[in-house]
């Protein structure tokens, strides 16, 4: 068994991007934020799914270069080898819990070129 709050972690940049509330030993979760006009870089995993659940504010994503408009309540589940892209193009913050599995002991994240935006 395994308790945490998410206060006690920081965000990867200051006061937004992804924290990971644990990692491993079979699932990676954690929260990502975006403030309005941040994005986060086109990559994909070559082992892991990932899943984003929606918990505030509204989303672009493209997937694999297509455009899927997110918000609350929304599930976006992206396989081994789909590139994802966020950017908020609101003007709110956007937050969202994400969900990483198997649990990849490395780094399977893959930085790709930005999608052309539509």
């Amino acid at each position: 068994m395994k308790k945490v709050n998410e206060r006690d972690f920081e965000y990867r940049f200051g006061d937004n991007g992804p924290k990971y509330l644990t990692k491993g030993p079979n699932v990676d979760v954690g929260v990502v934020v975006l403030k309005p006009g941040q994005h986060f870089p086109n990559h994909y995993h070559t082992e892991c799914e990932e899943i984003f659940y929606i918990l505030e504010g509204e989303i672009d994503f493209y997937i694999n270069g297509e455009k899927v408009e997110a918000k609350p309540g929304d599930m976006i589940q992206c396989r081994p080898g789909d590139s994802h892209y966020l950017t908020n193009q609101s003007d709110k913050r956007f937050k969202a819990v994400f969900v990483k599995s198997p649990h990849i002991g490395r780094n399977d994240s893959v930085v790709i070129d930005a999608p052309v935006l539509s």
